[in-house]
């Protein structure tokens, strides 16, 4: 094979022209989104970074369907069910203690911090609406 400096000085030529300019002003600034419509701005990195956004997912980290307020809910979520479920598990170990004090408290205790953790996820769902309301302008979700 032939090295690119043993090759016509009209192909050398060619290859570093090709190679160190940039294509014309039109189509550098031109991106075919896979939605159909192209999107040309001066910062062909925006554009690129929102082409490939899908169109399901949310536009931002804030507001009703944003990417904090769905994370906030899950984990709330979470939470909730966890604390149910240590209320059920409280409630049967309060059940079959058979009057042992140490079993009794425990079981006691085990109840009394899953309603706190319940009381905890409700306010919290509460606070994550009421400040992501407040720093979208809108108001708070009511689903």
């Amino acid at each position: 094979m032939k090295s690119l400096l043993a090759s016509p000085p009209l192909l050398r030529l060619a290859v570093l022209t090709s190679t160190l300019l940039p294509a014309s002003s039109s189509a550098a600034n031109t991106i075919n989104c896979p939605s159909g419509s192209p999107a040309t701005s001066s910062d062909p990195l925006s554009d690129g970074s929102n082409c490939a956004q899908s169109n399901s997912s949310p536009s931002s980290l804030f507001g009703a369907n944003g990417i904090f307020h769905t994370v906030a809910n899950v984990l709330i979520y979470i939470v909730g069910a966890i604390a149910v479920i240590m209320l059920i598990i409280g409630g049967l170990r309060y059940v079959i203690s058979q009057g042992d004090k140490g079993n009794v408290e425990s079981a006691k205790n085990t109840i009394l911090y899953a309603v706190i953790g319940i009381v905890v996820a409700i306010l919290s769902y509460a606070l994550v609406n009421f400040v992501s309301a407040s720093l979208t302008g809108g108001t708070p979700n009511q689903s």
